[in-house]
């Protein structure tokens, strides 16, 4: 048996902000990042939350936040004696939120709901039930998995990701394209997430090079909307359906070197595609698939996007090609040398990463079981 489980309220479209004005409590903080706070938009969010009597900011949300950072934070939450959580930002910030929260109900008892207002169209972690935290001392990234982490509301308000730079439009948007793709192919994949996956790498195609020219014509408007509609769907299909490995080697990357997430995953993306595409020798250990079905969904991608694929082979080498043409027109790095990785120190940690990689959370619903050393000549390949 599987299950497919939505338990998140999303509230979208215009005014949809107004959903925070149904919230009642005696105290309630916003989770969110300095540059927000002071911006005005945390302020602005604490507007519309008229039926609560005390609102207090914890604006100290780091990228990839560390686990110290979590320990302040709920020292915070406690000390307010929160009635309920807002996390307003990108991912970090709804990563540190979700684990905070999920801590403190366990400390105190109390139901604490959580509702996230994403600020960025990538991560789709305000419909998930993981989090992401980091060791920075050992540089390791920890995925959490837990149902309770999964926010009650989300609020997809596109006003947010009107004014992005350009540069963060790309990196989160390939990722959207990265969790449509990988949880299509997942090992867990089911008719349900296929739909959404399918339906959010679509949108992708059409609309993140629309967004990316980060103009103020409606075109580009609608198209922000449309990104920040399909970071949530994304998020949906991989929360039931899980990953693979290619968020398994990017997670390292983003630890070890300090790549974006959405620009590690999309180096990683065309050449975990062949990879995967390669009929293994054995099925993975938790496959509900009888034969290996991965190729042949990778065409069917490309069938759906309207690229040419006569056959599966041909299939996968054009969806492959549409996502190099695609980073091109993002003006995305494609290899990590662009990154501005030191060679050296770069392969000189491969051995490390590899182990990592083959370790992480996601590594176990990819449609082929990874050898270490098959891990390591990815590596190799994308420098």
């Amino acid at each position: 048996m599987q299950k497919f489980k939505i338990s998140t309220e999303v509230c979208f479209g215009k005014d949809s902000l107004s959903a925070l004005e149904t919230i009642k409590a005696e105290n309630a903080v916003i989770f969110t990042d300095a540059f927000l706070e002071k911006s005005g938009t945390a302020h602005k969010i604490a507007g519309y939350m008229k039926n609560c009597t005390h609102i207090s900011i914890y604006s100290d949300i780091k990228p990839d936040p560390p686990v110290e950072l979590i320990a302040n934070a709920l020292d915070f939450l406690l000390k307010a004696n929160a009635d309920v959580v807002v996390a307003l930002g990108g991912g970090s910030s709804i990563d540190a939120a979700k684990s905070t929260v999920l801590i403190a109900r366990k400390q105190t008892g109390k139901e604490l709901p959580l509702i996230a207002v994403p600020t960025t169209s990538g991560t789709g972690s305000e419909v998930t039930s993981f989090a992401v935290i980091t060791n920075k001392e050992n540089n390791i990234k920890y995925p959490l998995a837990d149902y309770e982490l999964t926010p009650d509301v989300a609020i997809i308000d596109s006003q947010f990701v009107r004014s992005l730079p350009r540069e963060v439009i790309a990196d989160t948007g390939l990722d959207v394209l990265t969790h449509g793709i990988e949880a299509y192919v997942s090992v867990m994949a089911t008719d349900y997430t296929d739909a959404l996956a399918l339906k959010a790498i679509q949108m992708v195609f059409e609309y993140l090079p629309k967004s990316y020219k980060n103009d103020d014509s409606p075109e580009c408007m609608e198209a922000r909307e449309k990104m920040h509609n399909a970071s949530c769907m994304a998020g949906m299909a991989f929360a039931n359906a899980f990953l693979g490995i290619n968020h398994s080697l990017a997670h390292k990357l983003g630890s070890h070197f300090n790549i974006p997430h959405g620009r590690a995953n999309a180096i990683l993306l065309p050449h975990v595609i062949e990879y995967n595409s390669q009929i293994p020798t054995k099925i993975t250990a938790f496959s509900k698939y009888k034969n290996f079905v991965a190729d042949k969904k990778y065409s069917q991608i490309s069938k759906v996007l309207g690229l040419k694929s006569n056959n599966v082979e041909e299939g996968v080498k054009s969806l492959i090609s549409a996502i190099e043409n695609l980073m091109k027109e993002l003006n995305e790095p494609t290899s990590i040398a662009k990154c501005g990785i030191d060679k050296e120190k770069y392969f000189d940690l491969l051995e490390q990463l590899s182990l990592e990689a083959f370790d992480d959370q996601c590594t176990s619903t990819n449609p082929r079981q990874p050898m270490i050393s098959e891990i390591k000549a990815i590596y190799e390949k994308i420098y």
